[in-house]
């Protein structure tokens, strides 16, 4: 495993000097990966995170600054030097050879001893539940299954320096994304390994990772727990884009006052320190509720309400009190930056 440093930035346009915000697809960034770390690089598409693996595996140099493994400049090292392990979104295999010499190939151009390879085989195939598979031939099985063994593939090497995910799930059928993230949790948890994983998808993000790093408009915005982000997003980027739903924000003098749809609380009108509503609108998800209240009459910011399955749910139409100022209460600048 590797501790991964990067100071860089990176322009797709030809001009060695941008000049506005606009011309890089990775804006300036300092950043360090630690050695043994689960890592998500979450964003919308076009956000620059793919960019940011690209060049941390080696598939593409940045135009300005370096990345270092270890202390060592490895800007200009290709994935091999680099000794990294990458899982794109579609599955890479060998359709003519079995799950066992799928998830072998890697260790055998390696020329790893056969009893370790069999060793460190069944280990992986073990951990994503394919061991009854090991012998099938690999074009016989589902995209599901083809997605594994290149999860497989990527994990099998004890001596990676890192495996990088690029939104490997995509493929993979909603009701066993849930099983993967767990089986990648625990893997990871095992074996120590650093993995870093590209993700537009919020819930695959805070549910794999130790550490999210949030970008939007080739910027990272926030890089910290998922705690963290949910409960003090640094950038109104990061409240709008965590939670369902995200953040609300209400001007407040000089700045904007954020707060979560589950730390608003609902009161009758009219109760004092309390700000007055209308329900406009009742949507019910099944475990929770959420209310959308107009404030201010007519045309008022709106503010959304989580409310849990059991708790009474007020009318559309009806006149409420809302508490938007508690300890939950976040506060941003002009510039869409945390003050408080």
């Amino acid at each position: 495993m590797a501790r991964i440093e990067l100071d860089l930035a990176h322009s797709y346009k030809p001009n060695p000097n941008p000049k506005d915000d606009a011309d890089y697809a990775l804006l300036p960034l300092k950043m360090t990966f630690h050695d043994g770390g689960a890592y998500a690089l979450l964003g919308p598409s076009g956000c620059g995170k793919t960019t940011m693996l690209n060049i941390m595996s080696g598939l593409l140099v940045p135009s300005q600054g370096t990345v270092r493994f270890d202390g060592e400049d490895r800007t200009r090292a290709t994935p091999q030097q680099r000794n990294i392990a990458q899982v794109f979104q579609f599955p890479v295999i060998y359709d003519t050879m079995t799950v066992a010499e799928n998830l072998a190939f890697p260790l055998k151009n390696r020329k790893v001893p056969a009893d370790q390879i069999r060793q460190r085989v069944g280990q992986i195939a073990e951990m994503l539940e394919m061991s009854h598979q090991l012998d099938q031939r690999a074009a016989g099985l589902s995209a599901d299954q083809k997605q594994k063994i290149s999860l497989g593939r990527g994990l099998v090497r004890p001596d990676v320096a890192a495996v990088l995910f690029d939104e490997p799930l995509t493929v993979i059928d909603p009701h066993l994304k849930w099983q993967l993230r767990r089986k990648l949790k625990q893997i990871h948890r095992e074996l120590k390994l650093t993995l870093i994983y590209v993700t537009h998808d919020q819930v695959e993000a805070l549910t794999f990772a130790e550490q999210v790093v949030v970008m939007t408009r080739g910027r990272v915005v926030q890089l910290g727990s998922p705690e963290a982000l949910f409960e003090r997003p640094a950038h109104r980027f990061v409240g709008h884009f965590i939670g369902s739903p995200g953040m609300n924000f209400l001007p407040d003098g000089d700045r904007t006052l954020g707060i979560r749809p589950e730390y608003v609380t609902l009161h009758p009108p009219g109760t004092v320190g309390t700000l007055a509503a209308t329900v406009q609108r009742v949507q019910d998800i099944g475990t929770y509720t959420v209310v959308t209240c107009e404030t201010a009459g007519q045309g008022g910011p709106t503010v959304k309400v989580r409310l849990p399955g059991e708790a009474p749910v007020p009318a559309v139409g009806e006149a409420v009190g809302l508490q938007v100022r508690n300890a939950h209460t976040c506060f941003y600048g002009p510039n869409e930056e945390l003050v408080a």
